[in-house]
């Protein structure tokens, strides 16, 4: 088929073929890890000169977060970014280049959270206000070849409270140095799209930016191949090229790709365009891109479609934390939760609520997961960073991006698409998040927020008011000053302008009142936070408009909702992994609980829930309760009902609390629950059978049945035609030793590559012990550095940078990370006479 234009009458498509950012492949590029040797300190003066002494200075690897390393802070803290503190603090570099004359040097920066300034040999580079765009200088100009070379990098995160949630301080993503001949493709230099697609073949066309920064002009020949996972050439063109002096020119190659292997979420296939330029047949410049094929499309009667083939969206949102490591984490600490999460059925990511890292978007593109990408969660005016809303008060600790949105915005949303739009896994470029609660006018014009009598519950009731009337509300509330939908039309504009082969989608927290301020006008896709029952509502009134979740609750009742409609593309869960900060005056909890991972990656009940829905597995989830904690108790002719009845349909963010053990008081009386997708499963207790249940029974999805505690041996067997599954309970005893387990037993000695070393208190029959927890400590020999130790609770607040904690359900995590050297890394771990077994990591 023939795409044109990725938009049509109630239908988008896109087929973009996308790419990373360019590696290395051989001489004359150089693009170069600049992570290590710097040297770090808190200190509020200007220490930028090249010849400052910083020998007494700590020496540290990038990426780094400084906050992270501090103790959690009740006092000083703010539960908005999770009680760390912030503050000012300076990293320097010392290193030599060698480079000719015919060539020029870069630094470029993934992610410095935030207000930063550069400076390289004394001279200030530049600042960059957003902790989440991409930025890189040319230094050429300011260096000798050979010579030593200072680079300083200031870093402001004084008002620590500038955001909803945890951001973490510093050089907190990759370095990198590059080096090119003056002839050469730029920085964000190729743009890959595919204006036609089929199973017989893909037209590829790229888009190649040439610099000449030379003083005379230039005849080159690019020459552009598409290469295979085999590293076979499979499609190739030749260009002659000529370039004035000073002079960039912008090239579009079209080949022809034969029975394209389409990229998609279960086969992530990914080519290579390789872009070269020689100069009288000598290669002065190569850049590498990677691709992958496929197409998208929305339609507002029938939802969303990836390579032609309908199908759901079945998407989690993710902060940019990782727990323990706080915003530095390395890209293994990802690959472990993404794998667990598709694991799980799911297939997207929003990343929320800004710019995702380099890495994460490379790992996405290879493990196969749909990506919105997000802009910005503030426009022109700030939201209370501490009550999530508008904002009522603004203090020092509190100045976010807002201050430099009308500067800097449209710089840093088009720095965010030339760096990622080569991506194959971004479907969605997301413009804002949840901005309505900031316009004069938007919340009163609904009906919903002080302006009429209304009494119920904002998130399950239809809008008091028609779209003529919100409308009319609106137009008489609105004062002078910024208007949404005008700031909306521009930001989307910018963002066309860019790149027109995805949509533009945002997070909508009061849509009903967005369809009418010209916000929804701006936008291709209208994303739903929080408003499941507004689907029917948006279809009746908006017909022709796309609309999904985008923000929903890791319940039963938000999927339910979306598999009933065909029009709803799907969504993306609050959250993925539990994330840091949004804790306000919530202390000791150092941030939300409600992801399907809890901080270290375990996967909690709504996880099994989700798995349930999104896969075809056959497993069984078991879990227990008191039936006084229970959601649940047992009713008059023994079957399991709720304590409030329909309650299950407006659960919000947090799972229940159920217990994975079985260690209660004899004749106790408990709530059995299991969750799977068998459409059958059996109870048994000690072996005795307490009746076969089916599924379809249960309209929460969650098997129940009422048990009296019995000391032994709790079984669910799940029945699926000709399968089986089964989970097992065992009251566990006195923990008499520990349990160590590893998710590897070998790493890269590159100073990234990590392992993740899990301890269980078990008993003596080696059963694990869940209802008690101990101090354990984990001792370590080898070449490893110690990234630090977490147990999953929300309130933990123990510090991370050691190597002992005490456990949570009888469980403790340390992260293991590689250092340049070869080493053998053993584990062990105690907790008073408590000893554990060894597990060995091979780093090589």
């Amino acid at each position: 088929m023939k795409i044109t234009k990725w938009f049509i009458p109630m239908v988008f498509i896109s087929s973009l073929l996308a790419s990373c950012t360019s590696k290395t492949i051989e001489s004359p590029r150089l693009e170069q890890d600049f992570n290590q040797g710097w040297k770090f300190a808190l200190i509020n003066e200007d220490v930028s000169a090249a010849d400052y002494d910083d020998s007494g200075w700590r020496d540290v690897k990038l990426p780094h977060d400084w906050s992270i390393e501090f103790s959690y802070d009740s006092v000083n803290g703010e539960g908005a970014t999770a009680y760390l503190l912030g503050g000012i603090g300076w990293y320097r570099k010392d290193f030599t280049v060698d480079f000719t004359a015919n060539e020029k040097v870069y630094i470029y920066f993934d992610g410095v959270y935030n207000n930063s300034e550069t400076y390289v040999n004394g001279t200030k580079l530049g600042f960059h206000p957003y902790g989440y765009s991409p930025f890189y200088f040319d230094i050429t100009e300011y260096i000798k070849s050979g010579e030593a070379i200072n680079v300083a990098v200031k870093v402001d995160h004084s008002a620590y409270a500038d955001s909803r949630w945890y951001t973490g301080s510093g050089i907190y993503r990759n370095v990198t140095l590059i080096k090119t001949n003056k002839l050469s493709i730029p920085v964000w230099g190729t743009f890959v799209t595919t204006p036609e697609v089929s199973n017989e073949k893909a037209l590829v066309s790229v888009e190649t930016k040439v610099n000449n920064d030379f003083a005379e002009s230039k005849k080159v020949s690019l020459t552009t191949d598409i290469l295979d996972t085999k590293g076979k050439v499979v499609a190739t063109k030749v260009s002659e090229l000529n370039i004035e002096a000073g002079k960039q020119i912008i090239t579009n190659e079209m080949l022809d790709l034969v029975s394209p292997i389409f990229w998609d979420v279960e086969n992530p296939y990914l080519y290579k365009v390789v872009s070269t330029i020689t100069e009288s047949g000598v290669v002065v410049d190569k850049y590498e891109t990677t691709l992958g094929v496929r197409t998208i499309k929305f339609d507002a009667s029938t939802g969303f479609y990836l390579n032609g083939k309908n199908m759901k969206i079945k998407g989690v949102n993710l902060h940019h934390d990782g727990g323990l490591v706080g915003s530095a984490v390395p890209k293994g600490v990802w690959e472990r939760r993404l794998k667990i999460l598709k694991e799980g059925g799911c297939n997207a990511l929003r990343i929320s609520h800004n710019p995702a890292s380099e890495e994460l978007l490379e790992l996405a593109d290879e493990m196969g997961f749909l990506v919105q990408d997000e802009f910005f969660d503030e426009w022109d005016y700030p939201k209370d960073k501490r009550l999530n809303m508008w904002l009522q008060k603004e203090d020092s600790l509190t100045k976010g991006y807002t201050h430099h949105f009308q500067e800097w915005a449209e710089k840093d949303l088009k720095a965010v698409m030339l760096a990622h739009r080569n991506h194959p896994s971004i479907f969605q470029w997301s413009i804002g998040n949840e901005i309505e609660w900031t316009y004069d006018g938007n919340a009163k014009a609904t009906g919903f927020f002080g302006n009429m009598d209304w009494s119920g519950n904002y998130f399950w009731s239809q809008p008091p008011y028609g779209p003529e009337e919100i409308r009319a509300n609106y137009e008489k509330l609105q004062s002078d000053g910024y208007k949404i939908g005008e700031t909306a039309q521009k930001l989307a504009n910018w963002t066309r302008e860019m790149d027109v082969t995805r949509p533009v989608i945002a997070n909508c927290i009061l849509p009903s009142a967005s369809f009418e301020t010209g916000y929804a006008d701006a936008l291709d896709i209208v994303g739903f936070s929080y408003r499941r029952v507004m689907y029917d509502y948006a279809k009746k009134h908006y017909p022709e408009k796309v609309v999904m979740g985008t923000e929903n609750l890791g319940q039963y009742h938000e999927w339910k909702a979306i598999m009933e409609r065909d029009f709803v593309s799907g969504t993306y869960l609050w959250t993925g992994v539990d994330y840091m900060g949004e804790a306000n005056k919530r202390w000791p909890s150092k941030g939300l609980n409600c992801g399907l991972l809890d901080f270290a990656g375990f996967p909690r009940g709504s996880y099994y829930m989700m798995k349930s829905l999104w896969t075809n597995d056959d497993f069984v989830y078991l879990t227990t309760q008191t039936e006084e904690l229970s959601l649940f108790t047992k009713g008059e002719n023994g079957e399991v009902v709720e304590k409030t009845p329909g309650a299950w349909e407006q659960l919000l963010w947090f799972w229940k609390e159920t217990n994975d053990h079985w260690n209660y008081s004899e004749g106790q009386e408990l709530i059995v629950e299991v969750i799977s997708g068998c459409p059958e499963v059996e109870l048994f207790l000690n072996g005795e059978s307490l009746g076969t249940k089916k599924l379809a029974d249960f309209e929460d999805h969650i098997y129940k049945w009422a048990v009296t505690f019995a000391a032994g041996e709790l079984k669910a067997v799940g029945k699926n035609g000709n399968n089986t599954a089964e989970s097992v309970l065992k009251t566990a005893g006195e923990p008499v030793s520990i349990e160590l387990t590893v998710d590897k037993t070998t790493i890269n000695a590159d100073g990234y590559d990590v392992a993740h070393v899990v301890a269980q208190l078990v008993d003596a029959e080696g059963n694990p012990v869940r209802s008690q927890d101990a101090k354990v400590k984990f001792n370590i020999t080898g070449d490893y550095t110690n990234l630090g130790v977490d147990n999953g609770s929300d309130k933990n607040t123990q510090n991370h940078k050691t190597d002992n904690l005490t456990t949570f359900t009888g469980r403790a995590m340390i992260i293991l990370q590689s250092t340049d050297n070869a080493s053998a890394i053993t584990v062990t771990a105690e907790s008073g006479s408590l000893k554990s077994n060894t597990v060995q990591i091979n780093s090589k």
